[in-house]
C-alpha cells in the first residue's frame, strides 16, 4: 500500500523536498530540478525510471484524494505533522519517512547512500560522465569520482578480460582485433574482440 512521501523518497536518488507539481510531467515521465546546491544542477530535466514513475503516479492519486488536485504551485510532499495537511508548504524533512523506510526494509543505509549506488551503477554500466552529470547534477570530475566507486567485482571482471587477451596473444591460437567508432552521442569508443 502506498503511503505518500515514504515510497517516493525511497525510489528517487535525486529527491527534493521542495519539488512542486509544476515541475513534474507524469505523461512525459520527466521532472525538472528547481533550486540546487550547484548552478549547473538547477533547471535540468531528469527522466523517471519505471519504478519512480509508478511511485509518483500512485503519489499523485493519493495527493489528489487528500487535497483535491495536484495544482502546479502545490508541493509534492506537503507540510504537516504527523500527516500532510498544507500543500502550499513543503515538508520540513524526510528524516521520519526515511527512518520508517529503513525500519520496514530492515536496512541501516543513509539516505544519501542511494545516490552513491545509483552513480556507481551508471558508471559500471558504461554511461558517459556527461550523462551521469546531467542526470544527478554533478559538475566536477572530482565529485563524479567521489560518487562513482567502482565495485570490486567490476574490477575483477575487467582484469579477467585483460588476462584473457594476454593469454590469447601468448598462445597465438587466437587473434585479438581492435576497432574504433562513435556512440550515438558522437563520443569515440573502442572495442576489443577475441577471434579464434
Amino acid at each position: 500500500m502506498f503511503n505518500g512521501p515514504t515510497t517516493f523518497s525511497a525510489t528517487l536518488p535525486v529527491v527534493q523536498r521542495g519539488l512542486q507539481w509544476a515541475r513534474v510531467d507524469l505523461e512525459k515521465k520527466l521532472f525538472t530540478v528547481g533550486s540546487s546546491k550547484t548552478q549547473a544542477g538547477e533547471g535540468r530535466t531528469v527522466p523517471m525510471s519505471v519504478e519512480l514513475h509508478r511511485a509518483l503516479t500512485d503519489h499523485a492519486r493519493w495527493f489528489t484524494k487528500k487535497f483535491g488536485a495536484t495544482n502546479p504551485e502545490h508541493y509534492c510532499f506537503p507540510y504537516g505533522n504527523p500527516q500532510p495537511t498544507d500543500p502550499t508548504r513543503p515538508v520540513s524533512s524526510f528524516k521520519t519517512a526515511w527512518r520508517l523506510v529503513r525500519e520496514d526494509a530492515g536496512v541501516t543505509a543513509r539516505f544519501h547512500d542511494g545516490r552513491h549506488t545509483f552513480v556507481t551503477e551508471l558508471a559500471e554500466a558504461g554511461v558517459s560522465d556527461e550523462v551521469i552529470r546531467s542526470t544527478v547534477g554533478h559538475v566536477s570530475n572530482q565529485m563524479l569520482r567521489h560518487y562513482s566507486h567502482v565495485r570490486t567485482e567490476a574490477k575483477r571482471t575487467a582484469l579477467a578480460l585483460v588476462e584473457a587477451m594476454n593469454e590469447a596473444r601468448r598462445s597465438k591460437a587466437v587473434e585479438v582485433s581492435r576497432s574504433e567508432g562513435e556512440n550515438s552521442e558522437g563520443h569515440k569508443i573502442g572495442t576489443l574482440a577475441v577471434v579464434q
